[in-house]
């Protein structure tokens, strides 16, 4: 999804990220159009990262190129370069997969950590009213066909059933943002492998 107004959402995040980057990229998941990258670029920090879009990976690599950005789908194994990273981003892309398609994944992201490192992510909010989270065939509970494409719709106890083996959350927020023209209501967790 395209962006049409900023998000400065990660700039209160800066500083923990810089403690825990250490030495290796921050790995971003669906990067979309370059925003996060950009923001995390600018601030110094080293990125890899990857979006099943093929029109968002160029248009970051254009926007971004000290990232290192290419064409991937999460289902698939993560970048070799994702090992033992200290942070990993995704913002608003981990919401498209089965119940047990989105733990396997973010299983698989704690494992990319090292022990300390910290996952920033953003979700899609049960009240995200505006982008599908109601009015819409329901493939599983809170989540949906949305215009032909799987979205899922977190509350505040799914996302705590997510993340509840192996991680410490740091920070859990109900928040919005008018990124994308209409309102947008999202849950942000920062969360720290155990």
């Amino acid at each position: 999804m395209l962006s049409i107004f900023p998000d400065p959402w990660l700039d209160r995040w800066l500083t923990l990220i810089k403690s825990r980057v250490g030495e290796r990229p921050v790995l971003e998941i669906g990067c979309g159009y370059g925003d996060d990258t950009a923001t995390l670029a600018k601030s110094g920090l080293c990125v890899i990262g990857f979006d099943l879009s093929r029109a968002a990976v160029a248009s970051t690599k254009i926007r971004v190129p000290s990232a290192k950005i290419e064409r991937r789908d999460i289902r698939d194994p993560l970048p070799e370069e994702a090992t033992n990273v200290g942070v990993v981003l995704a913002s608003l892309s981990l919401h498209y997969f089965s119940w047990k398609e989105t733990v396997s994944i973010v299983d698989r992201v704690r494992l990319a950590l090292r022990p300390g490192g910290v996952l920033l992510c953003r979700l899609n909010s049960t009240e995200d009213g505006n982008f599908g989270a109601h009015g819409h065939e329901e493939i599983e509970p809170n989540y949906f066909l949305v215009d032909g494409q799987p979205k899922r719709f977190f509350d505040e106890n799914a996302v705590h059933r997510l993340f509840a083996s192996g991680w410490n959350v740091i920070a859990l927020e109900h928040v919005k943002t008018d990124k994308y023209r209409k309102q947008k209501a999202a849950w942000e967790v920062i969360l720290e492998r155990a």
